[in-house]
């Protein structure tokens, strides 16, 4: 995916929509996000009005370089800034305890901030015109209707949220096909023991091998976070996740239902039923995650009464896509 030229008279329309307590969808190397002036209550409540998004349910702030850490957030453990070092700019979060200045319509009224530096140029061209002497940043939820599938490209923004008039948006910066197409990996850093609260590309293999140490799943006294919800990323058609083994059988058990498939090639060459679409799962895993929302977005798409989808692989580097689609299912 190759990612057009930074258009700078873009940037600076956004940064000034922004300034002026705007809504900007904006392109990361994860999904698009719903960006808000964090440092603006009116602004904030307006991306959970648009997206339909609970109230007490934290945002991530995103911010131009760790030299932002310290405007946000305090007592902030070694461990994050050897994270922040390896992983910064990129698809990485860290929750860290809050500095006053972090508002409740921020944190979802809890003590912690959540902190990202996203990768994707023009985000970080973004951020750096945006931040300013006092390191302003920005919340951006998925920039999708709450619960549903997420956005991997302009276009899935504005089928969903939109631009005003008609829509819920004042922008939509377009920046591309997202790289990596599945939200940031999320480690909780604010209650010592490092703890992993979401799966995405950063894998807790990467993350023992740079701290030294094992990463276990945050338990159920962790912050509340983003994506963390049984029932997540879903289509509006009813999505079953079908072993290998079962995949022909729940075909033919649902015959005489319209049918959207993803399955291997192999598996796929061998149905001898008939269905809407059908798409071919990529066997690489940083390729089926980059596409995941995309294709998602497809089989949602093609008036199928029920979608299936062969279960991934359950390797380590397979774990994001397999809570997404989880949650997707769910």
């Amino acid at each position: 995916m190759t990612t057009p030229p930074i258009n700078q008279a873009e940037i600076d329309k956004a940064v000034d929509v922004l300034l002026h307590g705007g809504l900007v969808a904006i392109p990361t190397e994860t999904v698009y996000g719903l960006a808000a002036d964090a440092d603006c209550e009116e602004a904030v409540r307006a991306t959970y009005a648009a997206k339909g998004r609970p109230a007490d349910h934290p945002l991530i702030v995103h911010v131009a370089g760790p030299e932002a850490i310290d405007a946000w957030a305090k007592d902030v453990p070694p461990e994050a800034w050897l994270l922040v070092k390896t992983y910064w700019p990129g698809p990485l979060t860290i929750v860290l305890k809050k500095k006053d200045r972090c508002g409740g319509w921020v944190t979802g009224g809890q003590d912690t901030v959540a902190l990202r530096c996203p990768s994707h140029p023009w985000t970080q061209a973004l951020l750096k015109s945006f931040a300013g002497e006092t390191h302003k940043g920005l919340t951006a939820p998925s920039a999708n209707t709450f619960g549903r599938i997420s956005p991997s490209t302009a276009k899935h923004v504005a089928d969903d949220l939109g631009v005003k008039p008609e829509g819920k948006l004042d922008m939509i910066l377009d920046g591309g096909a997202c790289e990596f197409g599945l939200e940031s990996t999320m480690v909780n850093l604010s209650q010592g023991q490092p703890t992993l609260l979401r799966h995405g590309i950063v894998t807790r293999e990467m993350l023992e091998e740079t701290l030294g140490f094992a990463v276990p799943d945050a338990g159920k006294n962790a912050p509340r976070a983003s994506g963390r919800l049984k029932s997540h990323y879903a289509p509006k058609t009813k999505l079953e996740l079908v072993s290998t083994d079962r995949f022909a059988d729940r075909v033919k058990e649902l015959e005489g239902t319209p049918l959207a498939l993803m399955a291997s090639a192999e598996l796929l060459k061998s149905l001898t039923v008939k269905s809407v679409l059908t798409i071919t799962a990529p066997a690489d895993a940083r390729r089926y995650g980059a596409e995941l929302y995309e294709n998602l977005h497809k089989l949602d798409d093609a008036d199928a009464g029920r979608i299936l989808i062969e279960q991934p692989s359950t390797a380590p580097d397979w774990a994001a896509i397999n809570d997404r689609l989880g949650r997707a299912a769910a």
